[in-house]
């Protein structure tokens, strides 16, 4: 059995959500009327990236995690490769904004910046820089993976999201290994996979990545894919579809994707070579 999940969810404050008056439909055996209904409903800021005094990059996410998600994401787009690359990190609270400061001699060229990444699909920044392909590398079948176990967790996975229950609008990303997990929702899949990747590195965990799997409940696209690719980690299993971008990916670079995984069932897209079918 894995270990407990390491990182638990922070408190559901008033940075997550608002409260709002709204109508409720209620529909009757003969009738249908609208009722006075508060609601909470889920937030989102616009957090903004500097790098050495200059602004980097704005991301809309939750208030939550702000400086794992910056240091997930420059991670993901190579900019970092540890926490070693960083003289400093602070979040601006009325800003909304992470300030870092990368070692001496460390800088960004001025054509990556600036970038603004969206909360919705399709229109997220990330894909293989060819500025950084050597971070990107095929990985290695260092481990085997049953596919009873991958089906069990999907089903532990899908009852954690406890904003999603709360409020929706949310997506959920879970990392995996028998000696460490991670759980973490977005209003972005691609926020949750960098907070993921920041909560790692900020704990000296990334070197489990090779031997772990990734759990996603939303799309698996092209810059998810590269994002799994970056952090190292063999197996991504979806509860719904991946885009065919991701899929060639995938293959090309020996990540073993499973999608529309639910209810004890699926599709192996990718990767099949590391599934066991053991009892």
């Amino acid at each position: 059995m894995p270990a407990e999940i390491t990182e638990a969810p922070e408190p559901m404050d008033e940075r997550l959500y608002c409260s709002f008056d709204m109508k409720e439909i209620v529909c009757g055996t003969d009738t249908i009327r609208l009722c006075h209904k508060g609601k909470d409903v889920i937030g989102e800021i616009s957090l903004k990236i500097f790098i050495n005094g200059t602004e980097y990059a704005s991301l809309l996410c939750l208030n939550q995690k702000t400086e794992e998600l910056a240091l997930g994401f420059l991670y993901s787009e190579g900019v970092i490769d540890s926490m070693e690359d960083i003289a400093s990190i602070t979040y601006n609270e009325r800003l909304f904004a992470v300030m870092v400061q990368l070692v001496p001699g460390m800088s960004v060229a001025k054509c990556e910046s600036l970038r603004s990444v969206t909360s919705g699909c399709g229109k997220c920044f990330t894909y293989i820089n060819p500025l950084k392909h050597e971070k990107y590398l095929p990985l290695a079948n260092e481990e085997r993976f049953p596919l009873r176990g991958i089906l069990e967790a999907m089903d532990e996975f899908e009852r954690q999201s406890q904003v999603y229950r709360a409020f929706g609008g949310v997506h959920s990303v879970l990392f995996r290994h028998r000696d460490y997990c991670v759980f973490n929702e977005d209003i972005g899949r691609h926020n949750c996979f960098d907070k993921i990747g920041g909560i790692l590195l900020k704990n000296e965990k990334l070197g489990l990545t090779r031997s772990g799997m990734l759990f996603l409940s939303g799309r698996v696209s092209s810059e998810i894919i590269t994002k799994v690719i970056r952090m190292g980690v063999p197996v991504l299993v979806s509860r719904s579809t991946p885009t065919a971008a991701a899929v060639n990916l995938a293959r090309e670079y020996n990540v073993t994707l499973l999608g529309y995984v639910h209810d004890r069932s699926g599709f192996v897209y990718a990767g099949e070579e590391r599934l066991t079918q053991e009892m």
